[in-house]
C-alpha cells in the first residue's frame, strides 16, 4: 500500500457514526429478528430497480418497500447500456445479468425523475452548451451519450421544461429497449419469468406515471 492510498481515505465523519448508533439503537434493535432472518436465509428480491443516483430519490420509499424488498441498482439518469460483451467493465450491466440469472428476479423496473440532473447534462451536450460533456475525458458525458436519441426525438418541443421532462421519459424506454438486448433478459421474458416495466416520479408532488408500451406513453397511476 502506497503513501498515497494511505492518504486517501480517512475514518467516517462522526456525524455518519452517530446516526449509526441511533439506528442500531432504534431501528435495527426493534427489528433484530428480521434483520438476521434476511442474514441467515440470503435476498429473495420482489424486484429489481433500476433508478438514478440522485439523492432526492428512494425508491423504496415510493414503493413503501421494506428492506430486503428491492435490488436497487442505481447510475446517473437511470440509464441501462445494450449488451457488450467486450470484456470491459460494465456495472449496470453486471447488476442487471446478477438480478436475472442468480436471483431470479420476476420484475424489472426502470425509473426515471423530474429535474435530472444528468439528462439536463445530456441535454445541454447535445444543444453544444455544454462543450466539457463532450471531451472524450468526461465519464458522465460517455455515460449519457446513450440519451443522444432521445434528445432528437424532443429537440422540437418548444418549451424548455417540457423537453427535459420529455427527455427523462425517454430515458426511461431507451434502457427498456437496451434491456432486451440481453440474451438472459430477452430468454427470461419470453418464458414468462420475468417482466420489465417503467416509470416516472416527480420529486416534487410524489406524482407516479407507469410506461404504457402500447401507447408508448407515459400514465399516471
Amino acid at each position: 500500500m502506497t503513501e498515497q492510498t494511505k492518504l486517501a481515505a480517512r475514518p467516517l465523519p462522526q456525524t455518519l457514526v452517530q446516526r449509526h448508533h441511533g439506528w442500531r439503537a432504534t431501528t435495527w434493535e426493534e427489528n433484530a429478528g428480521w434483520y438476521r432472518r434476511l442474514a441467515d436465509e440470503g435476498q429473495r428480491p420482489r424486484a429489481m430497480i433500476i433508478s438514478c443516483c440522485d439523492s432526492r430519490v428512494n425508491v423504496t420509499s415510493i414503493f413503501g418497500a421494506e428492506q430486503g424488498e428491492f435490488f436497487v441498482h442505481r447510475n446517473v439518469a437511470n440509464l441501462v447500456p445494450p449488451y457488450e460483451p467486450d470484456g470491459g467493465v460494465h456495472g449496470t450491466s453486471a447488476a442487471v445479468e446478477y438480478a436475472v440469472t442468480a436471483l431470479h428476479v420476476p420484475q424489472i423496473v426502470v425509473i426515471g425523475h423530474s429535474r435530472c440532473g444528468g439528462v439536463r447534462g445530456c441535454h445541454d451536450m447535445c444543444a453544444g452548451t455544454a462543450p466539457d460533456l463532450d471531451q472524450d475525458t468526461s465519464f458522465v458525458g460517455r455515460w449519457m451519450d446513450m440519451l443522444r436519441p432521445g434528445y432528437e426525438e424532443v429537440r422540437d418541443i418548444a418549451d424548455e421544461e417540457e423537453r427535459l421532462a420529455a427527455m427523462e421519459r425517454r430515458s426511461v424506454v431507451i434502457s427498456l429497449h437496451n434491456l432486451a438486448t440481453f440474451p438472459f433478459v430477452a430468454a427470461a421474458v419470453e418464458a414468462g419469468d420475468l417482466s420489465l416495466h417503467g416509470a416516472w416520479t416527480d420529486i416534487s408532488s410524489g406524482a407516479l406515471e407507469s410506461y404504457d408500451p402500447e401507447t408508448d406513453r407515459f400514465v399516471p397511476v
